[in-house]
């Protein structure tokens, strides 16, 4: 985004986690600067200067936050790389990296030694890698015992340890109790399925929100249905289904999932939040975009759950009907999605990943209705996917991302903006060369159009869903 004093204002009040290392804010009266996120009381916009990185905030004069420590922001700060890559390293541990890799081969991910991850680590933390893993795995396992049914020997496995004998050790040292003793201590639970409850902040259009997913929903894979939305997941070799439903007298969603996801928690929370756009300040953000806004401050951007799946969708959207782009979504799924048997049976593939479809040849697509220029977006996007030149998960440079994007075949600016605003869930992606974005603003000139959008920084994700909301209002 660019430094616009009063947008990165906003983006300040708001502490919305998002823009968290895309810029700084260094404090005139103290002399210091911190991140976006910083829970310090908020400066008046007098007080306050901007800056793209840490660098040019101490090349100005001023040093870092004790509190909220820039040096841990993620992106382009470029003091303590240390504890920049420990905190990651932190949090691919925390979403049970180790359950699926080696400490050799999470670091090579990483593009560093498994020596210099475990010293990172433990320069950082106090604890090695594996203290790390151990107890992330022993926290599941406790939820595991407390809220299912499942045998102590599958929740042993699942929890990520090699063997049931070693479970019981770790969790008599740490807990004080065996997991036997621990479940005869609590209800017992007899639902083939996990709870997990996730707050948003009011006010929530929960119906805009579905019934922008229902429009869009691969059929096969996901569907609303009674108020509720449901898919299916995969997360390597851990193949399920997730229901999403709100629960108005908490303000939370509630989350449930297969027993058979219990493995991955974690990490379907987490993307859970991001489709649902759990994060978001609707107070502010409904201040800044103003009259556009008014009567549906409630109004969310959703995000993915899968990047590729989301990407896949966009480049079917193209110069199609939402209906068109769907039935093809569908169709895809059938074909290519592997097959998984759930309680709804509506609900029948697993979305297609990125290595599948890379391995496929132009005419393995013949009798889907894609078009050939869409077959071969499709596979380019799929391939640079699976080959690791293209990442579609939150928290990528939207600048880089978005050049590597347009440098496949068939993607342009409108699909690399809207995956943006939905994959990548950066809030200022604005498509603006959309035909309803013309139509609600009646405007044509596109250059004009992105002149105008400047008034909606650093939200104009949430202006794009508000253009595209009131063209519903008016048919």
């Amino acid at each position: 985004m660019l430094l616009n004093p009063d947008s990165c204002y906003q983006v300040l009040r708001a502490h919305d986690p998002r823009f968290d290392g895309a810029f700084f804010v260094a404090v005139k009266s103290t002399k210091i600067y911190c991140r976006t996120v910083c829970t310090a009381k908020t400066p008046q916009l007098q007080n306050c200067a901007f800056y793209s990185t840490a660098a040019a905030a101490e090349n100005a004069g001023f040093r870092p936050c004790l509190r909220c420590r820039p040096e841990l922001a993620p992106g382009n700060s470029s003091i303590d790389s240390v504890s920049r890559l420990a905190t990651i390293a932190l949090n691919r541990i925390e979403d049970g990296a180790l359950a699926e890799l080696g400490m050799d081969e999470l670091a090579a991910e990483m593009g560093i030694s498994s020596r210099h991850l475990r010293r990172v680590i433990e320069s950082e933390f106090g604890v090695s890698p594996i203290q790390l893993a151990q107890t992330q795995r022993l926290l599941l396992a406790k939820r595991l015992l407390t809220d299912t049914n499942l045998p102590i020997t599958e929740i042993a496995f699942a929890s990520g340890f090699a063997s049931v004998r070693r479970f019981n050790a770790l969790f008599l040292e740490r807990y004080n109790l065996n997991p036997s003793q621990l479940r005869k201590r609590v209800v017992e639970h007899k639902t083939p399925f996990l709870d997990c409850e996730v707050s948003y902040r009011n006010p929530f259009d929960w119906q805009g929100l579905l019934g922008f997913l229902s429009l869009r929903a691969c059929p096969g894979v996901e569907m609303v249905q009674n108020d509720t939305y449901i898919r299916t997941a995969a997360f390597g070799k851990h193949l399920g289904w997730i229901v999403i439903r709100q629960n108005t007298s908490k303000n939370t969603l509630s989350i449930q999932l297969s027993t058979s996801l219990a493995p991955v928690l974690l990490s379907v929370v987490a993307r859970c939040k991001r489709l649902m756009d759990t994060q978001a300040d609707p107070s502010v953000i409904a201040a800044n975009l103003g009259d556009l806004s008014k009567g549906r401050e409630g109004l969310r951007v959703p995000g993915a759950f899968n990047g590729f799946e989301l990407a896949l969708r966009a480049i079917l959207g193209q110069q199609v009907s939402v209906k068109a782009a769907s039935t093809l979504a569908g169709r895809i799924a059938q074909k290519f999605g592997a097959p998984i048997e759930t309680p709804y049976p509506a609900l029948n593939r697993i979305a297609p990943t990125a290595e599948s479809l890379a391995k496929l040849n132009a005419d393995e697509f013949s009798g889907l209705g894609i078009t050939g220029s869409r077959i071969t977006s499709i596979i380019a996007l799929a391939q640079a996917l699976a080959s690791g030149y293209l990442s579609l998960e939150p928290g990528q440079d939207v600048e880089q991302t978005s050049t590597k994007l347009k440098s496949l075949p068939g993607i342009g600016d409108w699909t690399a903006q809207y995956i943006a605003m939905r994959a990548l869930a950066w809030p200022d992606a604005f498509p603006h060369t959309d035909l309803g974005i013309k139509k609600a603003l009646g405007m044509t000139n596109e250059k004009q159009i992105l002149e105008y959008s400047e008034r909606w920084r650093p939200w104009r994700s949430y202006a794009a869903m508000q253009l595209w909301k009131s063209l519903e209002k008016s048919t």
